[in-house]
């Protein structure tokens, strides 16, 4: 079965969405897109919390969202627990977050990257497995932070 993406975007972000979506289709990944559906102005909230709740519920293991920065879809769907929403700017950024954090959701900086480096950049986050190891102690102390524990 295929694994089920969530995507999301403001209008900054409309563009590339609708071409990485197609990129991910293509690599048979199941893709629910959750707006926006055209490049008119939107809130960018919008769109990361209907991405951040499926991934938070386990509806979704993973997620994405892209805006202009990537910085407003970042702390919107870093408020949901068990979220771990990273921008990514660089495939090895992307690589890292996973890498070392267990990012579940990639942030896409879309007014700071082509299409191709969009693609690349997501490539390598949905190819990179978390390593594990002394970097689960680290994700440990984040989610008891999301249980008022910090």
């Amino acid at each position: 079965m295929a694994e089920h993406i969530p995507i999301g975007s403001d209008h900054a972000g409309f563009e590339m969405k609708e071409h990485l979506s197609k990129v991910l289709t293509t690599l048979g990944y199941e893709v629910e897109d959750l707006g926006t559906h055209s490049a008119e102005s939107t809130d960018y909230a919008d769109f990361a919390h209907p991405v951040a709740r499926e991934v938070s519920s386990g509806d979704a293991r993973r997620g994405i969202l892209l805006c202009g920065t990537g910085l407003g879809m970042s702390y919107a769907a870093n408020r949901w627990p068990r979220v771990r929403a990273a921008v990514a700017w660089t495939p090895e950024v992307a690589k890292l977050s996973r890498e070392h954090n267990d990012a579940n959701i990639l942030v896409i900086p879309a007014r700071c990257l082509s299409d191709e480096e969009g693609v690349r950049i997501m490539e390598t986050w949905l190819n990179t497995p978390f390593d594990g190891g002394r970097h689960e102690r680290r994700i440990a102390k984040i989610e008891r932070a999301d249980e008022g524990d910090a």
